[in-house]
């Protein structure tokens, strides 16, 4: 898979290093800019593959930068960034034009995470019929799953969680990216529903196996091992 091309419109340099290290670690490519203004520019005359937009900066605001931008026919997939994490705060976010919103303080795997489902959902990347990681099969047109060529009993919310970790393989995926991709909510219900379905998910890819098949990452999300 090809480097990502990102562009950060971020006014504080610390905060900007500190992305620029995460993504150069992960070989992705980062492209920074100081002002809305500038950041408008720069995304105008360039293609990149995502946009990390924070939302308080100094000469416009990053709301009236993704309008410009979305009016400007600019589609490329913006991430904002605000301490401002309130549900109102996301949803002035999403009707401007922001395609995720991540309140500060964030973690940095979680960000990176969503930086990459947001360009997968972007390129419209389609899978097969079979989707294959390590021992763990998902037949998607069938609606089943294996591992080590087992067949796993799975109920609907169960399959689409497990299509949703076999999509995402090896990474991160975090509660946020769980309620708004496989719950399609945009907000978090304060209940255990993500964990109560979790638990399910994982008792049944485990059961009879020595390997765990779901890792919990503290204080960011699940990832899928190969279950080898």
């Amino acid at each position: 898979m090809s480097e990502l091309n990102i562009l950060y419109v971020e006014d504080d340099p610390r905060a900007a290093e500190a992305v620029r290290t995460l993504v150069a670690a992960d070989g992705e490519r980062l492209a920074w800019e100081q002002t809305g203004t500038s950041g408008l520019q720069r995304a105008g005359a360039e293609a990149f593959d995502v946009i990390i937009l924070d939302r308080m900066l100094p000469d416009i605001d990053g709301l009236t930068v993704v309008s410009r931008l979305r009016a400007a026919g600019v589609d490329t997939p913006v991430l904002m960034l605000s301490a401002l994490g309130r549900s109102e705060n996301r949803i002035e976010g999403l009707q401007a034009g922001v395609d995720d919103y991540l309140a500060k303080p964030y973690e940095p795997q979680e960000l990176l995470a969503r930086v990459k489902a947001l360009h997968r959902r972007s390129s419209g990347k389609v899978h097969g019929a079979v989707i294959i990681y390590g021992a763990f099969e998902c037949h998607v047109k069938a609606r089943t799953g294996f591992r080590s060529g087992r067949h796993i009993a799975l109920s609907p919310r169960e399959f689409a969680l497990f299509r949703y970790f076999m999509e995402n393989a090896g990474e991160t995926v975090t509660r946020e990216m769980l309620l708004r991709d496989v719950w399609n909510m945009n907000f978090d219900p304060q209940t255990n529903v993500v964990d109560v379905n979790i638990g399910r998910l994982r008792r049944k890819l485990e059961d009879g196996f020595a390997c765990p098949a779901l890792e919990t990452i503290w204080g960011a999300g699940y990832r899928l091992t190969t279950g080898e």
